[in-house]
């Protein structure tokens, strides 16, 4: 067997643990290692360049990572497509019967294009209305995320949700674009945050390309975007928008607005973009009051399959109030932990691991840069070692932990994490903040690195 072969094969168990069955057979079921004179390259070949434009764009940092694992961090990645020759057989007495479909089969065909169809929308599988957790900080915000999926373009047009970060804006957009995605099979639904609005935009202005962005913007039925606020300072950015917010408008599209604050408070946002926000439905989500965090730790629990006593849950729900991404990381700490430990889950182990977010002491106010600085004088390296693009195994765990915390420890979005790791794809921070979350409760290393981390920034 080659050295290739044996390669992928070691990739490609690491790479289907982390997937899943739908995404595997659709995207990496048919591939096939090249046999390369280039031992230090790994080349594989797919039928399509759908296939191989899907794996550049979305899993290739999961296969540079799978390389690291297996200690081939210097094996070069790439893909290339040989489409299959098609032999068809010409009868002049009667046509070929069609192949017969398993069963089987063809669930996976149509669970695969499912879930193509998602990715095309930019749609988080997890975030639906059924993993929504309802309370009285949320409860307006989700009967009127409800009514538009159920009624797209029919009741509140636009829909705009402000709220801090943290609070299930995001969740309620994706959640709409499944519901309309599920219900409204010929509408073309499309999420985005406006961070990658913009970097499109960017993109199309510098490759002379605006008549593409403008027919994948104005031509779709359900326009979701998220953090809307930082169009504010970018006119021309704001321009491109507000022409887009008009033609779907004006065709009677649904959009649908997330932002951290109302659009009275976005100071440099154009009245006219303010004028049209209000044109339809404004309704805000609040932190959560105890019940709702309660409800929220219990739906985690369920979800993760980790039994946890009442009393624990209700000391955590008691002890963060404010955001339900630090709520949802403070029972992932307290699991990790036990896991590891072999220890059972209490209230005590609870106070114990949760001490630094406990305090009442604020966490000094840093730049982004600042943090950076702090986080990776911790991990013991350079912070151009953690933005460049070194596969060095010691430097891409230490890269992932300081992803992970800034996910846990600010309010940044995915692609502002992957701007300020030098400008990487947001999938990597997605990826890496998954895989941190995820070995935490299986190495202690892991564990012990990021709660330190996190307790010396928060103490600091």
């Amino acid at each position: 067997m080659s050295d290739q072969f044996e390669v992928w094969t070691a990739v490609a168990q690491l790479l289907r643990a982390q997937l899943t069955e739908s995404v595997w057979y659709s995207t990496f079921s048919e591939v096939v290692p090249q046999v390369d004179d280039d031992a230090a390259a790994l080349v594989i070949q797919v039928p399509s360049t759908l296939a191989r434009d899907r794996i550049l764009t979305r899993y290739q940092p999961l296969i540079t990572d799978a390389l690291a694992e297996i200690g081939r961090n210097d094996c070069r990645f790439d893909v290339i497509t040989v489409e299959a020759e098609r032999v068809v057989h010409e009868s002049p007495d009667r046509p070929e019967p069609a192949p017969e479909v398993p069963a089987e089969s063809a669930t996976t065909g149509a669970a695969a294009k499912n879930e193509d169809a998602l990715d095309a929308a930019g749609l988080n599988p997890r975030y639906t209305f059924e993993t929504f957790v309802k309370g009285a900080s949320n409860q307006f915000a989700l009967a009127a995320a409800l009514r538009v999926a159920e009624t797209p373009a029919r009741s509140y047009n636009p829909l705009f949700i402000y709220g801090s970060a943290g609070l299930g804006k995001t969740h309620l957009l994706h959640a709409i674009g499944h519901y309309v995605h599920s219900n409204y099979q010929h509408h073309v639904v499309r999420y985005v945050s406006t961070e990658t609005f913009m970097n499109e935009y960017v993109d199309a202005i510098r490759s002379n390309s605006m008549a593409g962005l403008r027919r994948k913007y104005r031509e779709i039925d359900v326009l979701l975007i998220d953090d809307v606020q930082f169009l504010e300072g970018k006119e021309g950015l704001q321009e491109e928008f507000f022409h887009t917010f008009n033609s779907l408008h004006g065709a009677n599209k649904q959009i649908v607005i997330s932002s951290d604050r109302m659009p009275d408070a976005i100071p440099t946002l154009e009245e006219r973009l303010r004028g049209r926000f209000k044109w339809g439905l404004i309704t805000d989500i609040q932190p959560p009051d105890l019940e709702t965090r309660l409800a929220i730790l219990r739906n985690k629990a369920e979800r993760e399959r980790v039994q946890v006593p009442a009393e624990t849950l209700e000391f955590i729900a008691s002890n963060i109030s404010t955001n339900i991404r630090e709520l949802e990381g403070a029972l992932i700490r307290v699991t990790a932990y036990a896991s590891l430990s072999g220890e059972p889950i209490t209230t005590e182990l609870a106070k114990q691991q949760l001490a630094d977010l406990l305090t009442n002491t604020e966490p000094k106010p840093r730049t982004d840069a600042e943090l950076l600085d702090e986080i990776a004088a911790i991990l013991g390296f350079e912070v151009d070692a953690l933005k460049g693009k070194s596969r060095q195994r010691p430097l891409v765990t230490a890269r992932q932990i300081a992803m992970y915390v800034f996910r846990e420890f600010t309010d940044l979005s995915y692609p502002s994490i992957a701007r300020l790791f030098g400008g990487r794809d947001h999938t990597t921070v997605i990826h890496a903040v998954e895989k941190i979350q995820r070995q935490m409760g299986e190495r202690q290393a892991i564990y012990e690195q990021v709660t330190d981390v996190l307790q010396k920034l928060k103490l600091s």
